[in-house]
């Protein structure tokens, strides 16, 4: 069932880590160019996401590489226990290298996941992936 999510921006927050948009059903995350990000660095991030989803409210996370930056995708093996509403993941490329990385990465989740070449078409996804009550 697709249905329409609700896209006003809730909050922004700049971080160590880089800019994070929080939305109804999504987090969009921009990590800083050259940056190393593993489950501890994460953690900020981690602690909003439980403030506007808790363990409850369904989202998906939408990874906006509009930087290059390195990521230890076994972090993910630890954060999916945080967040079992986490539906699907969606990662949005702007170079041939971002997408090889980024199918790496995809072999690391347990999770609905998705390549974009656009931040539309993310949010477009993330509309089939959440159903409502």
């Amino acid at each position: 069932m697709r249905w329409e999510i609700n896209r006003k921006l809730i909050q922004k927050y700049e971080l160590d880590i880089g800019s994070v948009y929080f939305y109804e059903n999504y987090v969009v995350t921009e990590i800083k160019e050259g940056f190393v990000l593993n489950f501890e660095k994460a953690a900020q991030l981690f602690t909003l996401g439980k403030e506007y989803y808790g363990n409850k409210i369904p989202f998906v996370y939408i990874s906006n590489r509009i930087h290059s930056y390195s990521f230890e995708p076994t972090a993910h093996f630890k954060s999916k226990e945080l967040f079992p509403n986490l539906k699907g993941v969606a990662v949005v490329i702007y170079s041939p290298i971002n997408n090889q990385i980024a199918e790496l990465e995809q072999t690391f989740l347990n999770k609905p996941s998705h390549i974009f070449n656009n931040l539309e078409e993310a949010i477009k996804w993330t509309e089939q992936l959440i159903i409502p009550d």
